[in-house]
């Protein structure tokens, strides 16, 4: 059976004349979006010939050791990936860039997102002839592309027509011979940007992958465009942005992108202080300290001490050799990686009443462990509050949450999560400030997954097929 991918992932992408060495350029841009996905990565390069790769599971480190790096072709044109997975089979194959040879042109292609309708184009694809050799939504928008290329007069014309089919979230860094396209859905709901090294342009899924490579950033990616990056410079074709609905995910905000970054002219920085400040205000309580819990909660917690005037101090040391648990795919795993992930500052928290801040709370096995490090340090007193809603809802567009069975929000009230995972008081962001954390006010938010109010269509299918894949 098909399982659809509901991944975090970042892309990049570069064409240059001028640089040498592009796999190198790629490989710091993705040390940079390490974070968004820490399961596989992949490089492409285009020598004007062919397109050729390296892809394997592990980290941007271990995967282009020096010996990779160097065996890889010069050329002009590079796209990366690094990802993680979720319910999928953890595979080589799953790894992108994907690349595609074919009679109309060689292509690869860099996803992030998730396609809401990719189980039945995968049926109807099938049917038609097409044999699928991933599990992965990637090879789904390949095929599509593929197939309108055999009547469009371009590439990217193709690209337009194969929007017109594909439905859901995704940022694409798509390389052909001779163009270098990024492409984002009509809603918006993955951040992507476009960025200058001199004259040459670049993609990235956020702009701290350009700071690390000393490119200037020049604009986000529209919601519903597409930009062609060739030997004549870099076009717009906007047929399929509108000035209506839009629905980026909020929680790249919360906790997916890296503060330094600013998505859709927003800077997350900023906004997860506002969020901690919000939370200072709705759900106040006296303390000693604030403390956050690395990396995403600590600027909500700067913020919330701002607001609140209570002092903010360092509450834990993290190892910075280890993932982040979130994203590791299994539980055996994310129990074993917080073990060694953090470590309190006793001194900071001994005999205090403290706030603890954190991005949120999905299955709550890690706020329970937090807390009794906390407990177990000599705080008198946790009270925790959450830069984010309650989790209530599966997301369908690139988010792993899993079922509303594997929820703790979705099957117990604020206070009964509050006894579980061991807190004196426990507070979430309400939904109506979460939507007010950006500073752009022309870009709203997807809260599907704390009000189940999804901005497309989700199938009754689809949502017994996460139910199914959560219990896999």
């Amino acid at each position: 059976m098909y399982r659809g991918i509901h991944e975090e992932c970042g892309v990049f992408g570069i064409r240059s004349n001028k640089i040498t060495n592009l796999a190198s350029v790629v490989y710091h841009a993705l040390y940079a979006l390490q974070h968004r996905g820490q399961e596989s990565c992949g490089i492409a390069i285009n020598d004007g010939e062919t397109i050729v790769g390296h892809k394997d599971l592990g980290l941007v480190s271990d995967v282009f050791t020096r010996d990779v790096l160097e065996k890889l072709p010069e050329g002009h044109m590079a796209i990366g990936h690094c990802r993680y997975c979720t319910a999928e089979e953890e595979t080589v194959a799953n790894s992108q860039p994907l690349i595609i040879k074919h009679v109309k042109g060689n292509m690869a292609v860099a996803f992030n997102g998730g396609l809401t309708n990719a189980s039945k184009l995968r049926e109807e694809l099938e049917l038609n002839g097409a044999i699928f050799h991933t599990t992965s939504d990637v090879e789904v928008i390949a095929y599509v592309i593929t197939k309108e290329r055999l009547s469009a007069p371009s590439i990217e014309e193709a690209i337009s027509r194969a929007m017109l089919k594909i439905e859901g979230a995704y940022s694409l860094a798509i390389m052909t011979q001779q163009k270098l396209i990024a492409v984002r859905d009509p809603l918006g709901f993955r951040p992507l940007c476009i960025g200058k090294i001199g004259e040459d342009y670049v993609i990235a899924s956020e702009s701290c992958a350009l700071d690390s490579i000393g490119a200037q950033f020049i604009k986000d990616v529209r919601p519903g465009e597409i930009i062609v990056i060739d030997d004549k410079g870099m076009r717009s074709i906007d047929k399929h942005c509108n000035d209506g609905k839009k629905a980026s995910c909020v929680f790249e905000y919360i906790y997916f992108a890296r503060p330094d970054s600013v998505i859709d002219g927003s800077c997350v920085h900023t906004a997860r202080q506002r969020a901690g400040a919000f939370l200072a205000l709705e759900h106040p309580v006296q303390a000693d300290v604030v403390i956050g819990v690395p990396d995403s909660g600590l600027d909500a917690a700067l913020g919330y001490s701002k607001q609140s005037g209570i002092p903010y101090d360092v509450g834990f040391i993290k190892n910075r050799y280890i993932g982040r648990t979130f994203i590791e795919p299994f539980k055996s795993q994310r129990e074993s990686a917080l073990r060694i992930k953090l470590n309190t500052i006793s001194s900071t928290v001994r005999n205090k009443r403290v706030i603890l801040i954190d991005d949120s709370i999905v299955r709550g096995t890690t706020s329970k462990r937090i807390v009794k490090l906390l407990r177990d340090a000599g705080a008198t007193e946790v009270h925790m509050r959450v830069s984010s809603p309650p989790f209530l809802y599966p997301c369908f567009f690139g988010t792993d949450l899993g079922s509303r069975e594997n929820l703790i929000a979705a099957n117990h009230t604020v206070e009964e999560i509050a006894k579980i995972i061991g807190v004196d008081s426990l507070g979430f962001l309400g939904v109506d400030n979460v939507t007010k954390l950006a500073d752009n006010p022309a870009y709203s938010f997807c809260t599907a997954c704390y009000t189940g109010n999804y901005p497309l269509p989700i199938s009754d299918k689809q949502k017994g097929e996460n139910k199914d894949e959560e219990s896999k």
